[in-house]
């Protein structure tokens, strides 16, 4: 007699929550700027008083309302005094003429540097002269990074099972980063990508029969005269090595880049290991000539499908950079394309279903590029911050239930998310500090405009909150569309 079970039922996706963009100040809720502005005015209205008397305070009005209007007046999000730096530097930037790069082309760069614009020019290539990676140093950061394609099924596609399976396996590699302490940031990459037809024209030369016939001969020409006309979607890891956290390791290792591509070595079997067991499948650490597609892509999007179809241009580090590249104050434009970088300033406040992110990533028809940048935590230094975190905001609520202040639903809701994290690392779950920027191009401004529009709408539909990058479009676009693990 056959046994009956009952039927199991199918696994839910568990809802996660994101924890909000701390906006806790050092007093009362005011950052150190503020108060700076606010002792400077109060100390002008004092020593005014005690010197001069009314009229002196008269007189001074300008110093210590200047002064307030700094601390406590907003515009766009932030106060006027936390504009002081980005509007000085901006200023400072456009007197020294460098917001306009221009590739010399009869003077030659030093060999082995990329031909990068801005605080990237000092940036060197790498060979790994064991698997023929190209690792990227910075000198400034002291990081060595590697870059690694990776291809994934359609997630949105997938059975509520699998996609908890696969975001399960995601959060282990996660994991395995932050267990590391050598790993300084760890960058997925999205970028949409007009298809050249590459792929019709390779299916064409393996299954097609070209025997000079009339139908061979119109289907081949068809094919080679194809021009984009879709997209594709390009996903890398890039891994960067901290040189300063693995000194030990490096010495070891022979010392020197040579020892670090060794270290290096290690985390990137460490991190394939762990996305096999993720199932997502690897197409190999890129080599040079792969990496330098990607940069002149990301500087030049005309040149793209080119690149695509001629396996033998492009291919070099050295001239993979742009020939012009010129900054204003809200988009930066390079050889063929204009840009503008948005960075996620609020992923979705209450709780949401993995896949969320998905009519961000989804939208058609505008091209760009996904970077989230994971900046992977030691544990003693998390454990460290998130103690300070929570005795700063029991302080500022006893000091406001002194005077009298009601406290607010915000600083609660941020109080258990500090509460939330300590659970999670005492439980041996990693910390990563998250930072999502969007690299919107096109080849004119108004079709610019009409892109980023479609960006933050899609934005709004994910329950996400974006903000257009000032004063700083120009590092901003190098950490976004690059797969650097450069930083802003």
């Amino acid at each position: 007699m056959a046994t009956q079970h009952p039927p199991v039922p199918d696994q839910q996706l568990s809802p996660v929550q994101f924890s909000r963009l701390a906006h806790r100040g050092v007093l009362l809720g005011l950052s150190i700027s503020q108060l700076i502005a606010l002792g400077i005015g109060v100390v002008t209205v004092v020593a005014t008083i005690y010197t001069g008397g009314g009229m002196g305070l008269v007189w001074t009005s300008p110093i210590w309302l200047t002064c307030l209007l700094l601390a406590v007046a907003p515009a766009s999000g932030r106060k006027l005094v936390d504009w002081l730096p980005i509007v000085s530097r901006w200023m400072w930037r456009s007197t020294a003429e460098q917001l306009i790069f221009r590739h010399r082309v009869i003077k030659p760069r030093p060999v082995g540097t990329l031909a990068l614009p801005g605080d990237a020019t000092a940036m060197r290539e790498w060979v790994d002269p064991e698997t023929g990676t190209a690792m990227v140093h910075d000198p400034h950061a002291q990081t060595l990074t590697a870059v690694l394609g990776v291809t994934h099924p359609a997630f949105v596609l997938l059975d509520p099972g699998e996609q908890e399976r696969r975001i399960n396996g995601w959060g282990r590699v996660l994991a395995t980063a932050c267990r590391s302490g050598r790993i300084a940031r760890l960058q997925v990459c999205e970028r949409t990508l007009p298809d050249s037809g590459t792929g019709l024209a390779e299916w064409w030369a393996r299954h097609g029969t070209d025997d000079d016939s009339w139908p061979a001969t119109t289907y081949r020409e068809l094919i080679e005269r194809a021009g984009p006309t879709g997209e594709r979607h390009a996903t890398t890891i890039s891994i960067a090595l901290d040189m300063n956290a693995s000194g030990r390791q490096i010495r070891s290792a022979g010392g020197g880049i040579r020892g670090a591509a060794a270290v290096l070595r290690q985390e990137m079997t460490t991190l394939v290991s762990a996305l096999r067991a993720a199932d997502l499948a690897t197409t190999g650490w890129l080599a040079p000539g792969e990496v330098a597609v990607i940069l002149r892509s990301a500087y030049d999007p005309a040149a793209a499908p080119a690149l695509e179809r001629h396996a033998d241009i492009g291919r070099s580090l050295a001239t993979a950079g742009p020939v012009a590249v010129t900054e204003s104050w809200d988009r930066v434009r390079t050889d063929s394309a204009y840009h503008t970088v948005l960075w996620l300033s609020e992923w979705p406040r209450s709780q949401v279903f993995p896949g969320f992110i998905a009519p961000l990533l989804l939208t058609s028809g505008v091209q760009r590029t996904f970077s989230l940048v994971c900046t992977p935590v030691r544990a003693d230094i998390a454990a460290r911050d998130l103690r300070k975190k929570k005795v700063g905001l029991l302080s500022d609520a006893t000091q406001r239930a002194k005077i009298g202040q009601v406290e607010d639903a915000a600083r609660t809701a941020e109080y258990q998310d500090v509460l939330q994290q300590e659970s999670d690392l005492t439980a041996g779950h990693g910390v990563l500090r998250y930072t999502g920027l969007i690299s919107v191009s096109a080849p004119t401004v108004d079709e610019l405009d009409a892109a980023v529009a479609a960006i933050e709408q899609a934005a709004v539909q994910a329950s996400c909150e974006t903000r257009r990058l000032v004063g700083q479009q120009a590092t901003a676009f190098a950490a976004a569309a690059l797969p650097l693990c450069r930083d802003v």
